[in-house]
């Protein structure tokens, strides 16, 4: 870690603490607690008597402040020095979220009832919240960037859990004019996958559940490097190609994203390993043909569904030896009962199932009882 980023971090950890430290003064005293964050660069909470602290920095990609929150529990105190922050009264009694990403942390905690609102519920894949979307439980609001605000407004839920891939959302700032409370979240922003899972965290803090958000963490923690080590036994290591044509260019995952680690942990060779950056690169088909046209597996083929579609779309797949040994895979067949593919909502809180399907995919001795759960071999 950068000098730099050591300061920040000590910085925001003395503030958290002297915050904490004042209320005991002020209030029955309690001893502050550590960050409770350990692999999530965006989020940071601390947990103080009577309420407590969520630093969320990294909300969209070159984020400029850091967002201070301040969760206050019934009874609670805050001291002086927080009232800045915008103070939101936990437990929550109703939510309105923005990603599919947030829908599993709230399954998994319990409180999937608690949803009132999402914009275009077609996305949505799990069975419990498409249950309450078809008995009119949960409203929908249309798109991210044009949120209905009519609709919020008449819901009046207890927060609005915001996403964004910039500080530019008018509707969530008519919505703050109007006194509704709002948190942007970063999950999607990480790029370690313990860093995206962890976000669980966030959610148990807001539900008064920080004990069984910390437990469900800690297993899928635990899963995931019980995986790591088995993969560490893996006799060979196999090359990996990833990404499709779109446009006349070939997008891929570059070498330090979230796609890129898996494979790695997984103890694959992802042939674009070595690149820099954690979005995506996009390169001319000729270029990526000269260098992964023996590759053994193609991983993560855009939204293809089968090799026919494949060469429906460009005939040119064939040239791959991955494509001729029928060694593609997909999560594009996996999909909620109105078409959302329940990779991109579930996958991120689930490492540890991405991980085993990888592992299983490339070394399927390792695992020869477990069934991919995401991903498809490709007919």
């Amino acid at each position: 870690m950068k000098p730099t980023n050591i300061l920040f971090v000590l910085f925001l950890s003395t503030m958290a603490f002297m915050g904490c430290r004042q209320t005991e003064r002020e209030t029955v005293k309690k001893p502050v607690t550590q960050n409770q964050i350990h692999y999530a660069k965006g989020l940071a909470i601390y947990k103080c008597n009577g309420f407590s602290i969520v630093k969320i920095n990294n909300p969209w990609p070159k984020a400029n402040k850091t967002y201070t929150y301040i969760l206050k529990e019934k009874g609670g105190k805050v001291p002086d020095s927080l009232k800045q922050n915008p103070i939101i009264s936990v437990p929550l009694q109703t939510i309105v979220v923005t990603s599919t990403t947030h829908i599993p942390s709230l399954e998994l905690l319990g409180v999937e009832n608690s949803l009132v609102g999402f914009p275009n519920l077609n996305y949505i894949s799990s069975e419990k919240v498409r249950a309450r979307i078809e008995a009119g439980k949960v409203r929908d609001l249309g798109n991210n960037q044009n949120l209905n605000t009519e609709v919020i407004l008449d819901l009046q839920p207890s927060l609005i859990v915001g996403f964004g891939i910039d500080n530019n959302n008018p509707a969530l700032e008519n919505l703050q004019k109007n006194g509704l409370k709002i948190i942007f979240n970063g999950d999607w922003n990480e790029q370690t996958p313990l860093g995206k899972a962890e976000w669980i965290k966030f959610f148990g803090v807001l539900y008064g559940l920080e004990n069984k958000a910390n437990q469900l963490f800690t297993q899928i923690e635990n899963e995931y490097h019980r995986t790591l080590t088995l993969a560490k036994k893996a006799a060979t290591e196999p090359t990996v190609l990833a990404g499709a044509i779109y446009e006349n260019q070939w997008y891929l995952p570059q070498g330090n994203s979230w796609s890129s680690i898996f494979i790695k942990d997984a103890a694959g060779r992802y042939l674009w390993s070595s690149s820099q950056g954690t979005g995506s690169l996009s390169l001319p088909f000729e270029t990526v043909l000269e260098k992964a046209k023996e590759a053994d597996f193609w991983i993560g083929p855009a939204q293809f569904t089968s090799l026919k579609e494949m060469t429906i779309d460009n005939p040119h797949y064939n040239q791959f030896a991955a494509f001729k040994n029928k060694k593609v895979y997909s999560f594009s067949n996996k999909k909620g009962k109105t078409g959302g593919l329940i990779f991109y909502e579930l996958a991120p809180n689930r490492p540890d199932l991405v991980l085993k399907d990888l592992l299983k995919i490339m070394h399927p001795e390792l695992l020869p009882n477990y069934e991919l759960y995401f991903f498809e071999q490709l007919r």
